[in-house]
């Protein structure tokens, strides 16, 4: 967690910060929340990021080049319940995913460089189906399939990044 407005400038572009605070009543402390689009702009993606949405949390392997978002979670054999794979683009654009070799049913969100999520889709173990966004998506975020449906997020929720790794 950022510890000061000092520190959280070395994270996030003053020309395009996006903040908010929760109130005292839901966490022991006021918590500052980032934009996923501002975040991945100020860092080289080859770490974890704590997201949340509707103030549940998940961490996230953070995938940015062709070779890791090719590989995505193949080969897997389980994916820790509050944990997760955000793919970053570099664009906004229709994506389409698949499963080949790929062994965990997961659950996808596509979502915009606004951090609003536009889409979510259930994928099957295997299917080689490609699961287009509905719109165009900069980044996706796969989970475990359920996880958006048990923490009641749905289109249109925003995610935001609360902690780098």
């Amino acid at each position: 967690m950022f510890k000061s407005f000092l520190n959280l400038l070395r994270y996030v572009s003053l020309s395009k910060l996006a903040l908010i605070s929760l109130t005292p009543v839901a966490f022991a402390a006021n918590l500052t929340l980032h934009s996923l689009d501002d975040v991945i702009k100020q860092h080289k993606l080859t770490y974890q990021i704590t997201l949340e949405i509707n103030s549940h949390r998940i961490s996230t392997e953070v995938v940015d080049n062709n070779q890791t978002r090719a590989r995505g979670l193949m080969f897997r054999a389980s994916l820790p319940t509050e944990a997760g794979m955000l793919f970053v683009f570099e664009d906004e654009q229709t994506r389409c995913f698949w499963m080949k070799n790929t062994f965990i049913p997961l659950s996808i969100a596509y979502i915009n460089a606004e951090s609003k999520i536009i889409d979510i889709r259930n994928m099957e173990p295997q299917d080689q189906t490609s699961i287009c966004s509905a719109e165009p998506a900069k980044f996706a975020l796969e989970v475990n399939q359920g996880w958006f449906e048990k923490h009641k997020v749905s289109i249109g929720d925003t995610i935001w990044v609360v902690n780098t790794n």
